[in-house]
């Protein structure tokens, strides 16, 4: 009983810390949520406009469901509230499934190491819309051996809700032999999403959320960003920081900005493709799931965040699925990279909302340790290629395939 309850215990301080550190830390963490989910879910609700739907959206079409939901819990205290209420919910379901009985010390060293993350990060990983796609990805990691079907079907929901599961759906596909299973999953819930927004009059702006990324600039905390900050840190002509209007965010610029943002998304998608043919090789070779699909999820996900021209900080919550399945399947070989990652998010919630306002002045201490944290990320990143690189190739004739991750 002792297993269970104190792991418990610790869930709901931690989520009951985090959300109150939303009302207390400057820099409005919790700006995205009265900002922009409360008056988009509004709208719809109002008969108004309808994101995704009338209107092209930043944001794939599902994204908007639990923003609406959010509203079932707005008597508790207002809409802000309620949000993090409807994380918390989710959060538990998650949390319940990886911790099942307690008794396995794999399951509850990824449970503690996920709190852990979700009080260093702070809360921007709460309030924020890729808070609601985590424990998706961890539960449909945890059954993708065994359930495929269902596991792809909430990665691919996920999705529809931030793009980045894709990548962890990517990573199932590659390192599973039930490739077809994983197929099936994933195209029926899109499928069904996709019924729902055509029949709904939003087939004009099916890809919405695709388009309107195309046209972005270097968002402020992306590491490609730090050499721009720099030279605003430095007072350097021609280098600083402007608000973009449109999207609502800082962005840095300087000389031959352009070409770097049109480097980024080129660079980004080889990148990707490169990870994937490195996963298949090594799957076809032999590699079994168990060693093959968590570096090869946790690499194809540190790239989406340390190559992208966006790097908001609520980016880090992507790292928690993988880092837990890395832990439930092998303990010690995760230790370096879930150090590495909770130090990315202790250095993301210094630089947001702590040092944000300096940040924003270009202060050379912000800048710093923006810059510390990139270079975290980024050798997160290398070092994640280089174990995919190293995971052992087995002969299924002459070796015995390591024992699946047990569903719940």
């Amino acid at each position: 009983m002792r297993r269970r309850l104190l792991p418990w215990l610790a869930f709901a301080l931690v989520h009951v810390l985090v959300g109150w550190l939303g009302w207390q830390l400057p820099n409005q963490p919790m700006g995205d949520v009265y900002f922009v989910y409360e008056p988009w879910s509004n709208a719809a609700l109002h008969g108004a406009s309808i994101v995704g739907i009338t209107e092209s959206w930043v944001y794939p079409h599902l994204a908007l469901a639990p923003m609406i939901l959010a509203h079932a819990f707005a008597w508790l205290g207002g809409y802000t509230v309620a949000w993090a209420v409807l994380v918390t919910l989710c959060n538990a379901a998650g949390f319940w499934v990886l911790l099942g009985d307690g008794r396995s010390r794999s399951r509850s060293t990824a449970a503690w190491f996920w709190l852990a993350f979700i009080l260093l990060l702070g809360p921007v990983g709460m309030y924020r819309i890729d808070a609601i796609t985590v424990p998706l990805a961890i539960v449909g990691l945890l059954w993708i051996v065994r359930r495929p079907v269902l596991a792809a079907g909430l990665l691919a929901a996920g999705a529809w809700i931030k793009v980045w599961p894709a990548a962890l759906l990517a990573a199932a596909f590659v390192a599973l032999r039930r490739r077809l299973e994983v197929v099936t999953g994933a195209l029926v819930a899109s499928a069904l999403v996709v019924a729902v927004v055509v029949l709904a009059g939003g087939a004009a702006h099916l890809l919405g959320f695709v388009t309107a990324q195309t046209g972005r600039g270097l968002q402020l905390e992306a590491p490609v960003s730090s050499v721009y900050l720099w030279g605003a840190a430095l007072h350097l002509d021609g280098w600083w920081l402007f608000y973009d209007e449109n999207i609502l965010t800082f962005q840095v610029t300087g000389p031959n900005v352009d070409l770097v943002i049109a480097a980024m998304t080129p660079l980004l998608v080889l990148a990707t493709v490169a990870v994937v043919l490195l996963g298949a090789l090594k799957a076809r070779r032999g590699a079994s799931i168990v060693r093959l699909l968590p570096p090869l999820a946790l690499a194809l996900v540190v790239v989406l965040i340390a190559l992208n021209k966006v790097g908001s900080p609520q980016f880090h919550d992507w790292l928690i699925p993988p880092l837990v399945l890395w832990i439930v399947l092998d303990r010690r070989g995760a230790r370096p990279f879930v150090a590495l990652g909770l130090l990315t998010a202790a250095l993301t919630q210094a630089v947001y909302p702590l040092l944000y306002g300096g940040l924003l002045a270009a202060d050379v201490t912000a800048v710093t340790v923006l810059t510390a944290r990139n270079i975290v990320l980024v050798i997160l990143m290398i070092w994640a290629i280089v174990r995919l690189a190293r995971v052992p190739i087995r002969s299924a004739a002459r070796h015995p395939v390591a024992p699946a991750p047990a569903a719940v």
